[in-house]
């Protein structure tokens, strides 16, 4: 990266985490421990705006490509912006394979591509299916993926118009690697998909879950993790018993 764009990037990087800073109180002690060293694929839940700048001014790494429809390239400042970090165009219905290669050459460089599987924001906060791009993604690439989840955003709105910060929290889980046959069906890209986005659910309280509440339903057909303990969802199943 050319010294002026980087010193660029770490200057708007800092006056817009001090903004978030007045306007959010952000739990991301998870986040500032990660140590990033490979290409990466982060997925994470789409709820509003807000999480862009706090997630993109937090990561411990400069090289992030991320997605955006197309339509938020017309104010001059969020045009400015996403040119400076790189963000990729998207328009709805259109050939996304042209939008995933993109982050595939992003991934061949060392970059990080980061994602959101479910593709429109949810405001409400709790998990809608999950689209199938990721999997093109990660198929092709070979990269891990690394969930990292947050929760709180959704009040934004409510707490800006009372003059409250909002508290923020983000989660980060285990990085792993797809397992999947060269050719798949729409049906297994889906599987695998929702096999994805139960990582993300496991990261959240269960009232965030939405459409992926019911975790002993998720599978790890086609995920591959360094070590079993770093699958999460053993963990979050055991949840203490009334009594305990």
């Amino acid at each position: 990266m050319a010294q002026d764009k980087r010193f660029a990037k770490r200057l708007v990087a800092g006056i817009i985490a001090a903004l978030v800073n007045v306007l959010c109180r952000i739990d991301d002690a998870q986040m500032r421990a990660l140590d990033i060293t490979e290409p990466l694929i982060i997925i994470t839940n789409h709820i509003n705006f807000l999480e862009v700048p706090i997630l993109y001014t937090r990561l411990p790494y400069e090289d992030i490509v991320g997605i955006s429809k197309i339509e938020n390239w017309e104010p001059l400042l969020f045009r400015l912006l996403f040119n400076l970090y790189d963000v990729v165009p998207v328009t709805r219905g259109s050939a996304e394979i042209s939008t995933f290669r993109k982050l595939l050459d992003a991934l061949a460089e060392g970059k990080i591509a980061l994602i959101a599987p479910e593709g429109t924001r949810s405001h409400h906060g709790q998990l809608q299916a999950g689209k199938p791009g990721v999997v093109f993604v990660a198929q092709k690439s070979g990269a891990p993926i690394l969930p990292i989840a947050h929760y709180g955003g959704e009040q934004f709105k409510d707490n800006l118009r009372h003059l409250r910060r909002t508290n923020f929290h983000i989660e980060v889980g285990q990085p792993f690697h797809l397992d999947v046959p060269r050719r798949m069906t729409s049906e297994t890209r889906q599987a695998v998909t929702d096999e994805i986005m139960y990582r993300l659910a496991a990261l959240l309280p269960p009232e965030y879950r939405g459409v992926y509440a019911d975790l002993e339903s998720a599978t790890t057909h086609y995920l591959h993790f360094a070590s079993p303990e770093h699958n999460n969802l053993p963990r979050t199943r055991r949840e203490p018993e009334s009594g305990d």
